[in-house]
């Protein structure tokens, strides 16, 4: 089976889906995958990931979810806020996060090599039923 042919359909699954809901644990991708490769193994999805991940196609973070997420890089670099009361995730702009990258390099001679931040909380939803005033 070939390398390029996974990754191929790994692509294809995050084309298929909003960037809302791209984010899928390696399981998620290896069910996807199956049952329109059925010589796939999980190995290989990870194997795949990985590669995929270090070339810079996908990235990879902990949303709370248990297990690490993937999901294809964009032209655009953008961040998620996710809330730890319903799981709700929101894709924010890179603006303000990569204003926050550069002055911490400023500040501390220090290259940011991240490109993605999940930052936790309470969404405005979650905060109202919690504190109607």
């Amino acid at each position: 089976m070939k390398s390029s042919s996974v990754e191929q359909l790994i692509l294809d699954l995050y084309a298929q889906h909003s960037t809302e809901e791209a984010h899928f644990t390696a399981q998620e991708v290896y069910h996807h995958i199956k049952p329109r490769l059925p010589s796939v193994n999980q190995s290989t999805i990870y194997r795949a990931l990985e590669r995929m991940t270090r070339a810079g196609k996908v990235s990879v973070s902990d949303m709370g979810l248990g297990a690490a997420v993937y999901e294809a890089v964009g032209n655009e670099h953008h961040h998620h806020l996710v809330c730890q009361e319903c799981g709700r995730v929101q894709t924010i702009k890179d603006e303000s996060v990569g204003r926050l990258f550069r002055q911490i390099e400023r500040e501390n001679n220090f290259e940011v090599l991240t490109n993605h931040l999940v930052l936790f909380g309470r969404c405005h939803a979650c905060r109202s039923k919690s504190d109607p005033d």
